[in-house]
């Protein structure tokens, strides 16, 4: 099937998981305090077992040159993301913090999944840890006017559910230790919950908005344009120069530069005494939007890769 419409179709089913999360929060069925309760499930267990199981691969000097290539990428294509979003924000710490990072994690790793395969979440690892060691650093600096070096804290970077569970990917993939079935079994049903649970808190943020003031409100379209097209016809561009041969990863790295906006910038905001229902609404209104951008760079790319 068409990757653009394979995407369509993933994405139409996150949304419909997204209504449920709405529906429940608005009838009461989830509180906030299980809103938080939900994304600690997300981000202490769900996504570290999706990046382990991203690791369960053969140890090939093909899958080792990727993941050097893909290492190499995901730092060039954010210090892009930085760089474009900071120069279109000047004055805006939160669109320049949400135009910056996409959502990979939650958002993009059910679309490479559905699209390329489950190896290929293996090429996002990199992605994935050196956006939220940007978030905890750049992020932070921006929304605090602090910097850098007073927000970045090493320890607590080192014990970030992320990092600790790209290790234990990295140790697993060098080392091809066979992990015991019902060990694998249960790392695959956690992983399970990872697009689900995600989708119900970008439900539960789309809740908590003001519709009618939120479609209203022009900044977030310039902060969806830059995060939604603009990055990411950048980043295709860029891809366009590596070799067909590396193909799935070029691939998994362009879906994750085009996700929407990540949910961490209300989470931030929030952290810092910063416009919590702003930063919240970027994430909502992208999030809409990428319906219609991924599939649509999706298709683009068919035409050039």
């Amino acid at each position: 099937m068409d990757t653009a419409l394979i995407l369509a179709r993933q994405i139409l089913q996150m949304f419909l998981l997204a209504g449920l999360g709405y529906a429940l929060f608005k009838t009461k069925k989830i509180t906030q305090d299980g809103a938080k309760a939900l994304g600690n499930i997300l981000i202490y267990l769900a996504l570290p077992s999706v990046i382990i199981n991203g690791f369960l691969i053969e140890r090939t000097p093909e899958h080792i040159t990727g993941m050097l290539y893909s290492a190499i990428g995901a730092a060039v294509l954010l210090l892009i993301s930085i760089l474009v979003s900071r120069f279109v924000f000047k004055k805006d710490a939160i669109a320049a913090f949400a135009g910056a990072f996409s959502n990979p994690g939650f958002f993009g790793i059910p679309l490479i999944i559905a699209s390329v395969g489950q190896h290929a979440v293996f090429y996002v690892a990199c992605f994935v840890a050196f956006l939220n060691i940007g978030q905890w650093t750049y992020g932070v600096s921006i929304l605090t006017g602090q910097p850098i070096r007073q927000g970045f804290q090493l320890k607590k970077l080192v014990k970030a559910p992320f990092i600790i569970a790209i290790l234990i990917g990295l140790t697993l993939f060098f080392t091809q230790l066979p992990l015991p079935a019902v060990v694998s079994g249960v790392l695959s049903s956690v992983a399970s919950l990872n697009t689900p649970l995600a989708m119900f808190t970008v439900g539960i943020y789309l809740a908590q908005t003001s519709i009618p003031g939120m479609v209203r409100r022009k900044s977030l379209y310039t902060v969806s344009f830059v995060r939604l097209l603009a990055v990411p016809l950048i980043s295709l561009a860029l891809l366009s120069l590596l070799p067909q041969s590396l193909f799935d990863m070029k691939m998994a790295l362009l879906l994750a530069i085009a996700c929407p906006v990540g949910s961490n910038v209300a989470v931030y905001a929030q952290l810092h005494g910063k416009d919590y229902g702003y930063a919240v609404e970027t994430v909502v209104i992208s999030t809409l939007l990428s319906a219609l951008t991924i599939p649509a760079l999706a298709w683009l790319t068919s035409f050039i890769w």
